[in-house]
C-alpha cells in the first residue's frame, strides 16, 4: 500500500422536491473517511440542524448509473440524466432529494482515488470495528 488515504470531503447543493413548486435548495456536506472505507457520511442541514445519513459508497455509485438500494435509501438517475435522485426514509418521514450527477461523480471519484473499489478491506479493521461493537453492551 501507498501512503495513507486522506478524508474526502465535498460540499453539493441539493433540491428538496415539494408538490407544486421548484425544488427547495439543501446544502449537503459529504465525506468519505478510508477507516469505514465502505460508507459515505451525508449531512443534510435542515431548519437549524444537521441531519446525517450513512450510505453506502457503492449504492451512490451504482445509483448514477441505475436504480439502487431499496428500503431506506434508494439513488437513481431523474430524467434528466444529468441528474440524480436520492430518496430517504425513516420513521419520521421521508424527503426525495436530487443533486447533479456530475458533482456526486467528481466526489466518489476522490473517494476512489484514496481507496480504490475493492481494496476497500486493506483499510477496514474488521478486529477495531468488532471491539466497538463489544463495547456497546
Amino acid at each position: 500500500m501507498g501512503a495513507e488515504p486522506q478524508v474526502v470531503r465535498a460540499t453539493i447543493i441539493f433540491g428538496l422536491r415539494t408538490f407544486g413548486s421548484v425544488p427547495l435548495p439543501v446544502r449537503a456536506d459529504l465525506e468519505y473517511d478510508p477507516s469505514d472505507p465502505f460508507a459515505v457520511s451525508v449531512g443534510y442541514h435542515a431548519g437549524g440542524g444537521v441531519v446525517r445519513w450513512l450510505f453506502g459508497r457503492d449504492l451512490l455509485a451504482d445509483g448514477l448509473l441505475a436504480p439502487s438500494g431499496d428500503g431506506d435509501v434508494r439513488v437513481r438517475p431523474a430524467a434528466d440524466d444529468s441528474r440524480i435522485v436520492v430518496e430517504l426514509n425513516a420513521p419520521d418521514g421521508s424527503a426525495v432529494l436530487e443533486a447533479a450527477a456530475s458533482e456526486l461523480a467528481d466526489f466518489l471519484d476522490r473517494t476512489y482515488d484514496e481507496v480504490p473499489a475493492g481494496d476497500e478491506g486493506s483499510w477496514f479493521d474488521f478486529d477495531d470495528e468488532l471491539a466497538k461493537l463489544a463495547l456497546r453492551d
